[in-house]
């Protein structure tokens, strides 16, 4: 895959001068320029086009246009921490913006370490208490605030559905990104949920899209019946080629958000990733008007989305209970 760096301009339709945020405009006129936002993506562009849209909206509907109100600037990940992250997080950090937001916790602790006193809004955060980025969430105290993007027991549920799918499945293979804190994480609360369920989990380590191949035919040797993949940069800049090797490996597949299920996946549990990117501007806008992200709570999912692909549930040779799909927010037939 291709690894690009696209720098992208935020338009919108006009509003009056009467929305104009106080802090921005003051800022402008105190430093010469326009509050710049800084928005580094953890995945590909072409794979977070439709993600980036709703950022936008979000900025819109609260009186927001690009070149008069902010400026903004994106940078891609591409799933690559290892050598995009740190080279784009100093990049960034020399433009010195207002706020940085990004879907990655890692990129969220890579800035926070670098510039400890810019303000950054992560759109999916994972375990910001425990990785140490807030006192809590009600009151993080620190420059990271933003929007949860797992829970605690979230891993443990996917696991429970898959096995609903699959009834006497005992192996069970994990995806484990050790580039990105969000793989520990899931990797403690499956352990733990696998224990109760009574199933053998089989975690595969990966560190960059050349380990999937490997990955799945290691999965395969150690027959496992099917695989929970963790949502991360990697995982949404590689989708396609990952639901592609689970069917080839004939293994049902677990993701925590709907779009790797659109593209072959068999289902997903987990939050509206898009909503998250509108959300996210909420946070913009009141750190742009003065607020400091200690004081922003960071939110929680309040709701968690089922998804189930029933072609490649046929393709698999799966037959999906009624019982099962009626719980579904989504069947793709």
């Amino acid at each position: 895959m291709k690894r690009r760096e696209f720098i992208t301009l935020l338009g919108g339709a006009a509003a009056s001068s009467a929305c104009w945020p106080f802090a921005a405009r003051a800022q402008q006129q105190a430093v010469g320029r326009l509050p710049l936002v800084a928005v580094l993506v953890a995945a590909s562009q072409a794979a977070t086009r439709g993600w980036m849209s709703n950022l936008q909206q979000g900025l819109q509907e609260l009186g927001y246009v690009e070149g008069r109100d902010l400026e903004i600037v994106y940078r891609y990940i591409d799933g690559d921490y290892l050598t995009r992250l740190p080279a784009l997080v100093d990049e960034l950090i020399k433009l010195k913006p207002q706020v940085v937001v990004t879907t990655s916790t890692a990129a969220v602790l890579a800035i926070n370490r670098a510039a400890p006193t810019i303000p950054i809004v992560g759109s999916a955060l994972t375990d910001p208490v425990g990785l140490g980025l807030a006192a809590s969430l009600a009151r993080p105290g620190g420059q990271v605030t933003g929007i949860a993007l797992t829970l605690d027991t979230l891993t443990g549920k996917q696991l429970e559905l898959l096995l609903q799918a699959m009834p006497g499945a005992k192996r069970i293979g994990l995806l484990v990104n050790i580039t990105h804190p969000i793989g520990e994480f899931t990797r403690r609360n499956a352990e733990t949920a696998a224990a109760a369920l009574g199933v053998e989990l089989v975690p595969v380590e990966l560190r960059v899209p050349d380990d999937l191949d490997g990955a799945f035919q290691k999965l395969a040797d150690e027959r496992v019946q099917m695989v929970l993949v963790p949502l991360d940069g990697m995982v949404v800049s590689e989708r396609r080629r990952i639901t592609a090797l689970a069917v080839a490996a004939r293994l049902p597949s677990m993701f925590s958000s709907r779009e790797p299920v659109v593209d072959g996946g068999l289902m997903s549990y987990g939050m509206n990733t898009r909503d998250n990117w509108r959300r996210s501007a909420t946070y913009v806008d009141k750190i742009l008007k003065g607020a400091t992200p200690g004081e922003l709570a960071i939110e929680l999912p309040t709701r968690i989305h089922l998804v189930v692909n029933l072609r490649t549930a046929k393709a698999l040779g799966l037959t999906i209970p009624e019982s099962f799909l009626s719980r579904a927010d989504e069947v793709i037939e």
